[in-house]
């Protein structure tokens, strides 16, 4: 087999559809988490927290001169990226419970009815005799 041709098999699969898939949303999905951190969830913590802008939270090592641009340490930024973390960690956690939780219902379901089992010997005999005096 070509090597051409095995990648196009790995690649029209499924599971790499689905994971190409899965990782475009996921990116859509981290733009969505870091806005509602970013302009919804941060602003007003912000303001419970005295008027502080999360993004100018650092540590100055070094200032700037004209030369030489400032170095500081952006503590504020690490706290909005780790807040973002645990939001998405948090909602893919959800979603898996989710997904698991229907995988169980399907799997606890019902199995389809079997077929009846073949009658007994007996059951036969009997119906062979019922058969016949019905014809008599």
């Amino acid at each position: 087999m070509s090597f051409i041709k095995e990648f196009k098999e790995f690649a029209v699969k499924g599971n790499v559809v689905d994971m190409a898939t899965g990782i475009i949303i996921g990116a859509a999905f981290g733009k969505i988490v870091s806005s509602v951190v970013n302009d919804v969830l941060m602003p007003p913590l912000g303001l419970a927290l005295g008027k502080v802008d999360f993004k100018d939270l650092k540590i100055i090592i070094q200032k700037a001169t004209p030369d030489v641009a400032e170095v500081s340490i952006n503590y504020g930024m690490f706290l909005q990226t780790a807040i973002d973390f645990v939001i998405v960690a948090f909602c893919i956690f959800l979603l898996i419970k989710g997904i698991n939780r229907l995988k169980r219902k399907q799997e606890v379901a019902p199995p389809a009815p079997a077929a009846p089992p073949p009658p007994s010997k007996e059951e036969v005999l009997l119906t062979e005799i019922r058969d016949i005096l019905k014809v008599k």
